[in-house]
C-alpha cells in the first residue's frame, strides 16, 4: 500500500477565524499522527483570509511539540522570499529539538499576490531569477559546507546537527522538476495544482536527476486533494464548497471556506460551470472504497510511493471524518494512545 500523509494548509471557514483553523490544525496532526500517517506538512500562504498558515516554521514547531512520532516539516518554505541561511538555521535548530522528524520542503511560488511578495522581500533587491542560487547556499549551509555564493564562503549555519533535515521541492511544473532533479533533491508534486501535467513533469524529473549528497535516486510524491465520505452523495456534497472556493481563486478572489448549501445555492454562469468542472481534475471524492481504488491506482500511474493528502470541508469534524475513513481504507498502522 502506499504510503499516506498531510498537507495542512490552515484553511479558514465562513463564520470562523485564524485562531480557529490553527487550533484545528494542532487537533488533526495530533488525530493523523494516531491514525498512522506518515508525516504532516504545514503550508505557507500570506495576503489572504482564506487561509491561516502565514509562516510554516513557527507551525512546524507547535506540531511537532504537539506530536511524538509523525514527522513534521514545511510545505512548503517560500525560499524565493527568504535568506538562505536563516532557513537553513531555522531548521537546523528545529532538527535539533525534533531529531529524526523534521522536513524542509521549499517552494519557488510567491504564496502570495505580487504587491504582498514585494513586501516579503522589502529590503532586499534578489529576485527569482537568484532562486537556483539560493537553493545552493541552503543546501549548503544544512550540510555544513561552504556555500556557492562566493562572500558567504566562510559562514556557517548554525546550530550543528547531527542529521540533516530531509530537504524536498515542491512544484507544479517542468521548471520545479528541473530545479530538484539538477540538485539531486526528492520532488514533491503539487497535483491539486496542476493535475494535467502530473505524467510529463514526473518523467522530466526522473530523466534530469542528477545523484547528490542528499539523495542518490529519485524520490517524488505528490499533493492531492481528497474528500472521503459514507457514501459518494455526501462526499458530492462536500465538495461544493471546493467548487465555489477554486472558481473565486480564479476569479482573483480570495475568501474562506463557504458552507455547502450557499456553494450549492451559488448563481452559477454556464461559464463558471465549465471552469467548476474542469477544476474537478485537481480532485478526488468519494467513497473509501473508491478512493482506495483511484489513488492505488494514481499513485501506480505515475510511481508515487507516498501521497499528500489535503483535505478541506467547511466542517471540521467531516474534514477529520474524511482523514479516518481513508485511513481505514488504506490500512494504516494506528498508534494506540494509551501505550503512549
Amino acid at each position: 500500500m502506499v504510503k499516506l500523509s498531510v498537507l495542512d494548509q490552515s484553511p479558514v471557514r465562513q463564520d470562523g477565524d485564524a485562531r480557529q483553523a490553527l487550533e484545528e490544525t494542532i487537533a488533526l496532526a495530533q488525530a493523523t499522527e494516531r491514525l498512522g500517517y506518515t508525516r504532516y506538512w504545514l503550508a505557507e500562504h500570506h495576503g489572504t483570509v482564506g487561509f491561516a498558515g502565514s509562516s510554516p516554521e513557527i507551525m512546524v514547531t507547535r506540531v511537532a511539540a504537539a506530536t511524538r512520532h509523525i514527522r513534521v516539516g514545511s510545505g512548503g518554505v517560500m525560499l524565493s522570499h527568504y535568506s538562505p541561511l536563516k532557513v537553513a538555521e531555522n531548521f537546523k535548530l528545529l532538527e535539533n529539538l525534533y531529531p529524526g522528524r523534521i522536513d524542509l520542503g521549499i517552494g519557488r511560488a510567491p504564496g502570495s499576490d505580487g504587491a504582498t511578495a514585494a513586501a516579503l522581500a522589502y529590503g532586499s533587491e534578489v529576485g527569482i531569477e537568484y532562486f537556483p542560487t539560493k537553493i545552493a547556499d541552503m543546501v549548503a549551509f544544512l550540510a555544513d559546507a561552504p556555500p556557492a555564493t562566493e562572500p558567504f564562503k566562510n559562514v556557517r549555519a548554525t546550530p550543528a546537527v547531527a542529521d540533516v533535515p530531509e530537504v524536498w521541492l515542491l512544484g507544479s511544473s517542468d521548471q520545479s522538476a528541473a530545479y530538484a532533479a539538477h540538485f539531486g533533491l526528492a520532488y514533491s508534486f503539487a497535483h491539486f495544482i496542476a493535475p494535467q501535467v502530473t505524467a510529463p513533469v514526473l518523467k522530466y524529473y526522473r530523466d534530469k536527476f542528477q545523484p547528490s549528497d542528499n539523495l542518490g535516486a529519485p524520490r517524488a510524491n505528490a499533493g492531492v486533494f481528497v474528500i472521503c465520505a459514507d457514501t459518494q452523495e455526501e462526499a458530492d456534497y462536500l465538495a461544493a464548497s471546493r467548487d465555489l472556493w477554486r472558481l473565486r481563486l480564479n476569479q482573483g478572489q480570495h475568501f474562506p471556506y463557504a458552507h455547502p448549501d450557499e456553494a450549492l445555492a451559488y448563481d452559477y454562469s454556464a461559464q463558471d460551470r465549465r471552469v467548476v468542472e474542469a477544476n474537478r481534475a485537481n480532485r478526488f471524492a468519494g467513497t473509501p472504497e473508491s478512493l482506495r481504488d483511484q489513488l492505488t491506482a494514481f499513485a501506480d500511474a505515475h510511481g508515487f510511493e507516498e501521497m499528500l493528502v489535503l483535505t478541506i470541508t467547511h466542517n471540521f469534524e467531516t474534514r477529520l471524518r474524511s482523514y479516518e475513513l481513508l485511513a481505514e481504507a488504506f490500512d494504516l498502522d494506528r498508534r494506540d494512545a494509551a501505550a503512549e
